[in-house]
């Protein structure tokens, strides 16, 4: 095997392989003279079969992937020998047909590879970096409306009178049978279900024609399934309810107590109160993290000027135009032409190829780990919002090694994060909750 370099710019390398077809040939009849006892061929006493036999029986399936391991030790020697570190699957270039003459072995294996390779940069040194973290004071005011907004979200209902008429905002328990053209259809009955009119929760009509109802009410409802319904089968289609009203309730005025408290299963209202503060704390520490994050990757991007490899620009910018085609474009983007909004992406993508990559160096140099139970969790999470098994989303990021690295990428950078803080100066600033609860702009973070 001859690897030499044929050229060197930039980012950029090139590399020329050569394997001569004696070598490959050696190695296939050295590989049949190991299985030669292995195989059992009609008309052959166990390993007896000739040479030559075998290999017209086994010759192009092992040669096939003599080759593969052939490419995969030559673009290791390529690698090893610039001392470099591939940015993206280095490509080989091979002529057409090429690998059928290897195969039929009335070829050398002779071709190119090209490869893009990580920039050598020294990054900053974080010890003693000055930074500034945004901190908010939590008022009693702010605490007695998220309070307020639990009880609003826990309305407890009692009955109205037997005559009365059920009002927007009343909570009434009903069967249903629905129906498509006089049949039943799945998944379009139910028996004592609330329903809490002017809620939306139902199809749009329905609640509406429950409005004046009255416990022991029967009511032909007639709706139309709108068109993007999640069941296909129902999109579109008219249907009738047949409902009966079991009860009609009004909502209670509640009184934020102590009473209140232990129906949320708290000891008391301050109890309810110091839990809630507690929560408004980590949301501020969440947004607070935000802020000094994006200081943080500010700085690095100033303090860090080097070639990128282009590849993998490239694939972070398609990366980010298919999000920015699949959403509708914010006011500051609106009088923007295709090539002025291309040109602004791109660059965010250039500031997140280099902050992953200053990362990652970081990183490196300080041991920085993932933790075993941090991607556990977050595979747990996949899982979850995919709705498949655990184990299926194991098993599919062992197969794909791009894409456990992709899971574990914003784990490792939020764990070196955490490592520049605790490496800087940092001195916290009270602001008020409107200035830290602002958006700190993450479009163009590092993910």
């Amino acid at each position: 095997m001859q690897v030499t370099e044929k050229s060197a710019e930039g980012l950029s390398r090139e590399f020329r392989v050569v394997i001569p077809q004696s070598h490959l040939s050696t190695r296939l009849d050295a590989k049949l003279e190991e299985v030669k006892g292995q195989v059992h061929l009609k008309g052959f006493r166990p390993g007896k079969a000739p040479l030559s036999f075998l290999k017209k029986m086994y010759g192009k399936g092992m040669m096939s992937e003599l080759i593969q391991e052939e490419m995969a030790a030559a673009q290791q020697k390529a690698l090893n020998d610039a001392k470099v570190q591939p940015a993206m699957p280095p490509h080989p270039h091979l002529d057409e047909g090429l690998i059928e003459k290897v195969i039929d072995g009335d070829a050398d294996l002779e071709y190119d590879i090209h490869v893009e390779v990580l920039p050598d940069f020294e990054p900053a040194e974080v010890e003693g970096l000055a930074l500034t973290r945004l901190t908010a004071d939590i008022s009693d005011e702010e605490v007695d409306e998220e309070v307020a907004k639990i009880a609003e979200e826990n309305v407890q209902y009692a009955d109205r009178d037997v005559d009365a008429a059920a009002e927007d905002g009343d909570q009434l328990s009903i069967d249903f049978v629905g129906k498509i053209d006089g049949e039943e259809f799945q998944g379009g009955k139910g028996e004592g279900v609330p329903l809490v009119l002017g809620s939306g929760s139902f199809i749009p009509g329905f609640e509406e024609q429950l409005m004046g109802v009255k416990a022991g009410d029967e009511k032909l409802i007639t709706v139309t399934f709108p068109e993007e319904y999640g069941a296909d089968q129902l999109a579109g289609k008219e249907a009738t309810f047949d409902v009966t009203v079991q009860a009609v309730k009004a909502p209670k005025e509640t009184t934020i107590d102590d009473e209140f408290a232990k129906a949320m299963g708290l000891e008391d209202l301050a109890q309810l109160k110091e839990r809630v503060k507690e929560q408004i704390q980590r949301r501020y520490d969440g947004q607070s993290r935000l802020h000094l994050k994006r200081d943080i990757l500010d700085l690095l991007d100033e303090k860090h000027d080097f070639d990128l490899p282009p590849g993998m620009v490239d694939a972070e910018f398609r990366q980010i135009w298919a999000q920015v085609e699949g959403a509708e474009r914010d006011e500051e983007d609106k009088d923007k032409s295709e090539d002025e909004l291309k040109e602004d992406y791109r660059k965010i993508a250039e500031r997140r190829v280099r902050l992953g990559l200053v990362l990652a160096e970081m990183g490196k140099a300080a041991k920085v780990t993932v933790p075993d139970q941090d991607m556990q969790r977050q595979i747990q999470i996949q899982a979850m919002q995919a709705g498949v098994p655990v184990e299926q989303v194991v098993q599919y990021l062992q197969q794909n090694p791009g894409a456990y690295a992709q899971l574990r990428a914003p784990l490792f950078e939020d764990r070196v994060i955490d490592h520049i803080i605790e490496k800087a100066e940092v001195t916290d600033k009270t602001v008020s909750k409107e200035e830290l609860m602002k958006d700190p702009g993450e479009d163009d973070l590092v993910e």
